[in-house]
């Protein structure tokens, strides 16, 4: 029985290929820690993979797995274009995620005009799903306590730091390519944790603080966390099931920040830090430590953006990725206890 025209696709893949829904993703960002987690989910699946690697990128996280090394950066697009020839699906996860950085134009340059070019490539190699990896940053946020979810109102003026504003702007472009007919789709993940958080994230850097005993004391605020595997995993339900240019929400779980200490204090044994700190302040001092670190060109010891961020309760719903894709929700003490065990593992703590 005929069903139709075969899709432009089909001519790439073999016979096992196609009866065993297996592809060839293009995965950017594969060193990182989002990325590498897709590389693992992607290769779990049986899915073979192409990474994205810069000749001066830590490939720790992508060592004893089987998969081909491409070369390049994010800003030749006929380069990457000749990189996914043979792929079926891109993974743009590549991005420059710091709460502060000397010349904010780098950051711009690899997240905006970056991912401009990758989809560029995707478009012009005849992809057939691109999932792009944005961040709940770029979504409109009560800041009070009340979720945000993928239509709530916001705008390029609600951004806070360069990252936030580099990342929504990113997000402006990527939604052009789906009226040129790219098979685009748009996640937007919360907090994950985990393992492989190489750098690491600003969320990982807070767990290490609290493992070697560098935080006698906070500034609360509010996040929704989620397993990196589980992340991981929906940018691969987005590509099989997402639909094109609909954003999905990859979160779990809102805690506060000392909810999140207090998890971490159970599965630990360390002690919480018990004092809250008052926020005028404290962003006060990250005015002066960023005045000075724009002076010295050492990173600031109080990120001012990072300051300024915790001043909103980042509380999201991600019911809308749970129901339409079937995004896992593994308990966040299991995500929290992988992360300590890999920092640990790996001497960070």
């Amino acid at each position: 029985m005929s069903c139709g025209k075969p899709r432009r696709l089909e001519p790439r893949l073999s016979r096992f290929v196609r009866d065993n829904y297996l592809m060839k993703a293009f995965v950017t960002g594969a060193t990182g820690f989002i990325g590498a987690s897709i590389v693992r989910e992607l290769l779990k699946d049986g899915h073979q993979v192409k990474a994205l690697v810069r000749k001066d990128s830590n490939s720790a996280n992508l060592k004893g797995l089987e998969l081909e090394i491409f070369r390049g950066d994010l800003h030749n697009q006929k380069h990457l274009a000749d990189g996914m020839a043979d792929c079926n699906w891109v993974f743009h996860a590549a991005a420059d995620y710091r709460l502060w950085c000397l010349d904010p134009k780098v950051m711009y340059l690899a997240n905006v005009d970056g991912t401009r070019t990758v989809l560029e490539a995707a478009l012009a190699a005849g992809v057939s799903r691109v999932v792009y990896t944005s961040s709940v940053g770029t979504l409109g946020n009560p800041g009070d306590g009340k979720p945000g979810s993928e239509t709530t109102a916001v705008t390029l003026s609600d951004m806070v730091g360069h990252y936030k504003k580099s990342k929504f702007l990113a997000e402006r472009e990527a939604e052009k390519f789906v009226d040129k007919g790219l098979g685009l789709i748009i996640v937007n993940p919360s907090t994950p944790v985990g393992p492989y958080d190489i750098k690491p994230t600003p969320t990982g850097k807070i767990i290490v603080d609290f493992l070697n005993r560098k935080m006698p004391a906070y500034l609360d605020t509010g996040l929704n966390l989620i397993s990196v595997e589980d992340c991981a995993r929906g940018h691969i339900l987005a590509a099989e099931k997402g639909k094109i240019g609909e954003k999905y929400i990859l979160g779990n779980r809102n805690l506060m920040l000392c909810e999140i200490f207090g998890l971490l204090q159970n599965l630990t044994g360390l002690q919480a830090p018990k004092i809250r700190l008052p926020y005028t302040p404290i962003v006060i001092a990250a005015y002066i430590n960023e005045a000075l670190s724009s002076l010295t060109g050492k990173e600031p010891l109080i990120p001012l953006t990072g300051v300024k961020m915790a001043k909103k309760i980042m509380f999201f719903d991600s019911s809308k990725a749970v129901s339409e894709l079937g995004l896992p929700q593994t308990p966040v003490e299991e995500a929290l206890l992988r992360a300590v065990e890999w920092f640990r593992a790996n001497h960070y703590a």
